[in-house]
């Protein structure tokens, strides 16, 4: 008995200990390729690379899709809150519109035309993971490039889809579509948190601060960009802002109504809130 728990004592010790030294001695001696520790190549980072708007979008993206989607997750469809993530997911819209048009006019590397999206570039980019072949990227490398289309992609899809569901009398024919773009979303969101994990693991550079601080290392002058679009980025919450407080005021809570611009949109079950109305006339007579 005593044989056996000194033989798992020190199996256990010498699992800590192995793996301390991997997380601890430098990866050029783990994949046979020169890199930094994570401090050396966070402190190098000087070079921005990445605007204000870009930033603002990227989590003012990524706050909106998650409450909208634990709203319609968590919440009684019947509750007046359930209501609310249509709210949300149209003010997902009007940012993503903003998006596209920044897409076109923004700075160097918030323009899609500085995306990686060479389908070889994702292949070699992720051969790097295993053969310790790191390409940089000054900007968003060929993952983050495709995961950021295809957010852009399955959110419109969403907002079409929600905006005929609330808007016509067949709901049902978009329904499915609309939770199918949900449940893709959410997985691309996984992968991309995960690829993001993974490259700062292996590669030692945390480059989710670059959503951050706009900065990255060893980039080369042209590569950088020289103003982050402070103002442009003011004007971008601006107007979410004002988008959201007209939303809001232009919503119904009795009616589940929302006004949109000259369209009704209903964005409660119509026949919920018919017989809530009846129900209250009643009470009211009586």
């Amino acid at each position: 008995m005593y044989r056996m728990s000194y033989v798992l004592h020190t199996l256990v010790l010498d699992g800590l200990s192995h793996l301390n030294y991997r997380l601890t001695r430098p990866f050029s001696s783990q994949f046979g390729f020169a890199a930094t520790t994570f401090l050396d190549g966070n402190a190098m980072r000087q070079n921005l690379v990445y605007d204000w708007p870009t930033r603002i979008f990227h989590w003012f993206f990524s706050g909106l899709f998650l409450t909208g989607f634990f709203i319609a997750k968590t919440v009684d469809v019947n509750s007046p809150i359930f209501n609310y993530h249509s709210i949300v997911g149209l003010t997902v819209g009007f940012l993503v519109l903003l998006r596209l048009i920044w897409g076109f006019i923004g700075t160097q590397h918030a323009r899609f035309s500085g995306f990686a999206l060479n389908p070889l570039d994702l292949i070699k980019y992720f051969q790097g993971f295993y053969n310790g072949q790191k390409k940089r990227w000054a900007g968003h490398n060929p993952a983050s490039s495709w995961a950021a289309v295809t957010m852009l992609a399955l959110a419109l899809g969403l907002v079409v889809t929600g905006y005929l569901m609330t808007s016509g009398p067949d709901k049902e024919t978009y329904e499915d579509a609309h939770e199918i773009f949900a449940n893709a979303f959410i997985i691309i969101v996984i992968l991309h948190v995960s690829g993001i994990t993974l490259h700062s693991l292996i590669f030692r550079e945390m480059i989710g601060l670059s959503m951050v601080d706009g900065k990255k290392a060893e980039v080369s002058s042209d590569q950088t960009i020289h103003s982050s679009q402070s103002v442009v980025g003011f004007l971008l919450i601006g107007l979410l802002v004002a988008f959201g407080i007209h939303l809001t005021n232009n919503y119904n809570d009795q009616t589940r109504r929302l006004q949109f611009f000259g369209t009704v949109l209903q964005l409660g079950d119509a026949e919920e809130t018919v017989d809530s109305n009846k129900s209250s006339d009643s009470e009211n007579r009586e």
